[in-house]
């Protein structure tokens, strides 16, 4: 392989963490283009049924392994470096993302609690994945508390905290597992720790401190507020606590080993961690004020730039500087998504349907969308809600499941697949609402992540958005967006919205909503509000009450 000339360092690295893989990216500097890319399976997956050593799990349990991170550095970073044919001394530069809020407990050092002997076996020393959704009940009691106490953060996050995030997981921890809750010196975001792992420097990024950790106007929660939940988790503070790095500033340069691991020269540049959809926005040139951008993966997130400050219902965060420096960056999403189809696909499809993708030589879900496509707008006579695995955004309940109505005898498999694709974007079109109704301007919509290939799903939500919907042209886009977020972090570029500009990928299409399928939308999307509001807003608490008795069985 010929390799490039001599002369100034001009590529970068992306590495992006996502729920069962990681993925990273050789990209060129001066235009974005991706030389080389790699991905890596984790070893563990998720996991959600029983720890390495057999430990059961209860249900709603999500967990990941830390070295399966570790060995994406070393195995998919050379790889992708062989793939692109650029010699390692051409890199100026890595970042890193990852899902969040994805929390490990470590020792100051940075060891991870679950790789130490004695704690292997217990649960709440391994990292909680971002759809660990255990917590909720800690989760209410923080909102409740918050709300008692009229803390003037809680606005900032339409009035509740996730179950998803920082504080809920580690009340969690206090109360379930107070051993493992002492031992920890550490509560750290996953990319927090991975730089960590590069760079040899603890720091954390001010986009997951400002959305996960409640960090607003300088400060996190107050230790009278952290005493009222539980006596001793005032402890929190120092171990959340550590240098704040902007998006895109560089955390530091990679260690010998880090060197080592990736391949890459020792004193190459760090980006500072990041979520994974933020820096998505960054390779979708969607970092504008207005522009919104919907990553649709096994969840969604709803990302945009505002520039002011709109208080939002059920949003998940809005925090100065959180997507880019000098701009409110407000955050909303969807709890499932993608795993609803593969939930779908997996446990509820006859075999002859399954017998019938493999004739045809094509997948279940490419079977389900061609015997879907043509059916008529609310021709299945099916309405779905979308809270398989509970609710991000507006209700921010993860103890909500999900609702099927309208079933009869005559019923087809295509039919209930067309009706949960639609109710996830139903879903969608709640939280562009709430957006909307609070001022806040959505004025463009782009879509990325995995869920882009399905042309079906595309054209659904164009027409129940009833607004055109771009499609972003690339194969690993939060891969893409660390990478720009390294060249920024190198020196390359002076801010992220540059870097964006010069290096984001292009669109691959646009979709746009066909006036006759929009308008019969709007009429199906009045009754998917009213079946929200009766099961979510307290029509009724039965939902609660099934979810009380799965945990509790007479």
């Amino acid at each position: 392989m010929t390799q490039p000339a001599a002369g100034p360092p001009r590529y970068v690295v992306g590495v992006d963490f996502g729920t069962l893989s990681g993925r990273a990216v050789v990209v060129d500097v001066a235009d974005g283009t991706v030389r080389g890319e790699a991905v890596h399976a984790y070893r563990h997956g998720v996991i959600i049924e029983r720890l390495p050593d057999g430990t059961p799990l209860p249900p709603d349990w999500a967990l990941q392994h830390p070295d399966d991170h570790r060995e994406v550095l070393r195995v998919a970073v050379p790889a992708a470096l062989r793939a692109a044919g650029v010699r390692p001394e051409d890199v100026c530069g890595i970042g890193v993302d990852a899902t969040s809020c994805t929390m490990l407990p470590t020792l100051a050092d940075g060891t991870p609690l679950c790789e130490l002997p004695d704690l292997a076996g217990r649960p709440h020393a391994y990292p909680k994945l971002w759809k660990h959704h255990a917590a909720q009940r800690q989760a209410d009691r923080i909102n409740d508390v918050a709300a008692a106490r009229g803390e003037s953060w809680l606005p900032r996050y339409g009035g509740r905290v996730s179950a998803e995030w920082q504080l809920a997981k580690a009340l969690e921890v206090l109360q379930e597992d107070p051993a493992v809750f002492e031992r920890a010196e550490r509560f750290i975001e996953a990319a927090d720790w991975l730089v960590w792992q590069l760079c040899g420097r603890e720091t954390r990024n001010v986009p997951a401190a400002g959305y996960k950790g409640l960090r607003q106007d300088g400060r996190y929660p107050s230790a009278e507020f952290l005493r009222a939940l539980h006596p001793r988790l005032d402890g929190l503070l120092p171990r959340v606590d550590g240098p704040l790095v902007p998006a895109g500033a560089q955390a530091g340069r990679l260690t010998a080993d880090a060197a080592r691991w990736t391949g890459l020269p020792a004193g190459t540049a760090v980006a500072a961690g990041a979520i994974d959809a933020h820096v998505t926005a960054a390779a979708a040139r969607a970092v504008e004020p207005g522009r919104m951008l919907a990553v649709l993966g096994t969840s969604t997130c709803l990302i945009m730039n505002a520039e002011t400050y709109r208080e939002v219902p059920g949003v998940c965060g809005v925090v100065d500087g959180g997507v880019t420096a000098g701009a409110w960056g407000y955050e909303a999403g969807q709890s499932g998504v993608g795993d609803i189809f593969a939930w779908y696909a997996r446990n509820a499809l006859p075999a002859h349907y399954a017998d019938e993708a493999r004739r045809r030589g094509i997948s279940p879900y490419e079977l389900l969308d061609t015997l879907a496509a043509d059916q008529p707008v609310g021709g299945h006579g099916l309405l779905a809600l979308d809270w398989h695995s509970g609710n991000r955004s507006v209700l921010m309940d993860h103890e909500l499941s999900g609702v099927l109505v309208g079933l009869t005898l005559a019923t087809r498999p295509e039919e209930i697949w067309r009706a949960l694709l639609e109710a996830t974007a139903f879903g969608a079109r709640t939280v562009v609402d709430a957006f909307t109704a609070a001022g806040v301007t959505v004025d463009e919509l782009t879509v990325a992540g995995g869920l882009t290939d399905n042309r079906l799903l595309l054209r659904i939500y164009a027409d129940v958005l009833n607004r055109p919907l771009h499609v972003l042209d690339s194969a690993h886009p939060a891969a893409l967006g660390a990478a720009i977020h390294a060249a920024v972090a190198a020196g390359a570029y002076p801010d992220v919205p540059a870097a964006s500009a010069a290096m984001g990928a292009g669109r691959r299409e646009t979709w746009h909503p066909d006036p006759a399928r929009s308008a019969a939308y709007d009429e199906l999307y009045a009754e998917y509000r009213a079946l929200h509001d009766h099961f979510g807003r307290g029509g009724t608490d039965v939902l609660h009450r099934l979810r009380a008795l799965r945990h509790h069985p007479h």
